[in-house]
């Protein structure tokens, strides 16, 4: 059994697991294509973080950026190594799912790599419905970069 809880960015834990993510993402990224936040990023009170637990180890993360008032982005999902394919990612997108929906977004859209790595991540954000899309805010095209969108009115995750 998992809780997720609203995450205020201050535990060692969630310190570790962001270095994690970002090591992955300078690992299989250009530098010039990691849109990974860091630590001080994610802190900005345009972004709601959330971490999944079991028990008290941390089994993962989660962010929705606000860009508008009805447009949010996915920013630095993330599953811990060893609670990899323990249904961390559907958990926790599910729960993000229905915030954003309680916040008012009307849409959610994603930037994530393309590489091999990513495939697991592509998989997730298609079996809850995100499509591929054109790039969205500030992002530009790029090869290594692949941008999803989910409509959400009218969708209803449990």
């Amino acid at each position: 059994m998992f809780e997720i809880k609203l995450d205020d960015l201050l535990g060692q834990e969630i310190v570790l697991l962001l270095e994690e993510h970002l090591d992955d993402m300078r690992a299989t990224s250009p530098p010039e294509s990691i849109h990974a936040l860091d630590l001080a990023k994610l802190r900005d009170p345009s972004i709601q973080f959330w971490t999944i637990w079991k028990g008290k180890l941390l089994a993962g993360c989660g962010a929705i950026k606000s860009l508008d008032g009805s447009h949010g982005e996915i920013k630095s999902m993330r599953t811990a190594n060893n609670f990899q394919k323990q249904g961390v990612g559907s958990t926790l997108l599910i729960h993000m799912l229905n915030e954003a929906k309680l916040l008012g977004y009307k849409k959610l859209s994603l930037e994530t790599g393309t590489m091999d790595f990513f495939k697991p991540a592509h998989n997730l954000y298609a079996k809850y419905g995100f499509t591929d899309c054109d790039p969205f805010d500030d992002y530009n095209e790029d090869p290594f970069s692949k941008f999803m969108t989910l409509d959400l009115i009218g969708k209803a995750e449990n």
